[in-house]
């Protein structure tokens, strides 16, 4: 759904606010920001994957299994790598198993665990579904490759000192 541009930004005139109300905006801006960036990103991602028959969590699992060396992993680790609790991983690997995109297989060594394996009909749904937010580069517009890798870094930071992950 496109919405009409507003004629000023208003996370400009609510940092002028909170400048002259609370305190210092630069924080405030900031994460305003990043949150908006998000919902526009997230929207477009969405739009460009919904025709695929895809959530952006369900093409994660998707490309994630698609970088594996054998295109399979353990559930454990899926969760690990994507940063979501098993509840959630199960309920993932529940849609794209009953959509035919992953098959669950007993681990060949260790009988505790279950492998997730994508399936062609995975790898090709991966592929197109690729594709789709490629085309829409991710939903990121305006910057250029080096201001990309730019955001990329500053954001990394915030991850890192947030306990996100370590170097």
């Amino acid at each position: 759904m496109l919405m009409t541009p507003l004629p000023f930004d208003p996370i400009a005139r609510a940092a002028e606010l909170w400048d002259d109300r609370v305190g210092s905006a630069t924080s405030m801006a900031a994460v305003t920001s990043v949150m908006r960036v998000q919902q526009i990103i997230q929207s477009a991602v969405d739009a460009a994957l919904k025709p695929h028959g895809l959530t952006f969590a369900r093409y994660e699992a998707l490309v994630l299994l698609y970088f594996s060396r054998k295109g399979a992993l353990p559930m454990r680790v899926m969760g690990e790598r994507l940063q979501l609790h098993p509840t959630s991983v199960t309920n993932i690997v529940d849609r794209l198993e009953s959509d035919g995109l992953v098959r669950r297989t007993p681990h060949p060594t260790d009988r505790r665990t279950t492998l997730v394996e994508i399936t062609d009909a995975g790898l090709q749904r991966r592929e197109s579904a690729t594709a789709a937010v490629v085309d829409v580069n991710l939903g990121l517009k305006g910057l250029t490759d080096r201001q990309t890798e730019q955001l990329t870094d500053l954001l990394a930071k915030v991850r890192r000192a947030s306990g996100d992950f370590e170097d």
